[in-house]
């Protein structure tokens, strides 16, 4: 049996997950970002139970056809985008999520539209942008490097991409968020001793 659940988006809710299944004597097949397989038929009493053990962790057990398939959808793009390194480009997404989801594109399209407000191809674009950010702080790759992981087919588009989202350009984002992080940690240093000239 599958369970699908609301913003289990990272390893750690995995673990959460699996916690709360064994508490209530459920055995977990798999465990991916969303969706849970089990061995057993859950009953409504170990549902209802499930339910307010995940609420507690801010996680949420999905029942409506509509909401589990868009959290299926969300789940798929972020999985490729933050969890892998698959070589999409926007443009490919109608026929990999088809493929995923087993499910005609325009449906998939058109339902995530009415419910989230905005098309699967904005989605793509605003976890691609918070991929970029992450991977300007961590430091370890230049703006080119970056541009070729998540296929972009420029550096410049990848740049004007970034600016359309966040008003900034990739290097001005880095720069501020460097000095921003520089000064939290001044900020939790302990006062310099005084020196003698300042005695």
């Amino acid at each position: 049996m599958k369970l699908y659940i609301k913003y289990m988006v990272s390893l750690r809710c995995k673990l959460v997950v699996k916690e709360e299944l064994k508490k209530l004597g459920l055995h977990e097949v798999a465990v991916d970002l969303g969706v849970v397989e089990i061995l057993e038929d859950i009953t409504d009493q170990q549902r209802l139970e499930l339910r307010e053990r995940l609420l507690k962790t801010g996680l949420e057990l999905l029942d409506d056809n509509k909401t589990v398939l868009i959290e299926r959808i969300k789940n798929v793009i972020i999985e490729s985008i933050h969890y892998s390194d698959g070589q999409l480009t926007v443009n490919n997404y109608p026929e990999y999520l088809s493929e995923k989801l087993q499910c005609d594109y325009t449906y998939l399209s058109t339902i995530f539209s009415e419910i989230k407000g905005i098309t699967i191809q904005q989605f793509v674009i605003l976890h691609k942008i918070e991929r970029v950010k992450e991977l300007l702080l961590y430091d370890k790759l230049n703006l080119t490097e970056i541009s070729y992981r998540l296929n972009y087919s420029s550096v410049a588009h990848l740049s004007n991409q970034f600016k359309n989202v966040t008003g900034l350009t990739p290097s001005y984002f880095k720069k501020i968020e460097k000095a921003r992080r520089s000064n939290l940690e001044k900020a939790n240093l302990p006062p310099a001793e005084p020196t003698e000239t300042q005695l």
